[in-house]
């Protein structure tokens, strides 16, 4: 079995990306609330600073500033995880491994995590978050994805309106 060595920084901010096992459903956007629930229960528990998301049908992306004196980051996505896991009642077919250990069969197994190294970092994946549904082709501009931080960063005066548009993406 590998060993995955994690940046575990206490009071760190940390870009994630979290996907479903099966990348062809739309189970996050279809079960939003649900989705959202898993959010406020577990991190009322154990508080982050959510500072952008980004949920798309079958990813999520996200920046979190965790407290000073905490690096436990695993344990908040294995909460989020099992909670949503435990309301989504999609026909999903768990592989024999999964069901071994116990496990509905609707995330990956990982996620990616990466620290914010500096303001410039933190930019880049800000933008990332941001730009990620014109990315995939889900809408023409950032400003119509419904399931975005983006409209909280516009009336903070970080984005215009018209900024992540199929014509005038981010810089690279």
């Amino acid at each position: 079995m590998r060993t995955y060595l994690r940046d575990r920084t206490p009071g760190g901010c940390y870009f994630f990306t979290v996907n479903l096992a099966d990348r062809k459903r739309h189970t996050l956007t279809q079960h939003i609330d649900a989705l959202r629930e898993a959010f406020r229960t577990t991190l009322a528990d154990h508080p982050v600073r959510v500072d952008a998301i980004v949920v798309l049908p079958d990813h999520l992306h996200c920046l979190w500033q965790l407290p000073s004196d905490d690096a436990d980051y695993p344990l908040r996505w294995r909460l989020i995880k099992a909670r949503f896991a435990e309301q989504v009642t999609d026909d999903v077919a768990p592989s024999a491994s999964r069901l071994r250990r116990g496990e509905r069969g609707v995330w990956q197994r990982r996620y990616w995590e990466h620290r914010i190294r500096d303001d410039a970092d933190y930019a880049r994946h800000l933008d990332y978050i941001h730009y990620n549904p014109v990315k995939h082709g889900h809408v023409a501009t950032a400003r119509d994805w419904p399931y975005s931080s983006f409209r909280r960063w516009v009336a903070r005066g970080v984005y215009t309106e018209d900024w992540g548009g199929v014509k005038n993406p981010p810089p690279p």
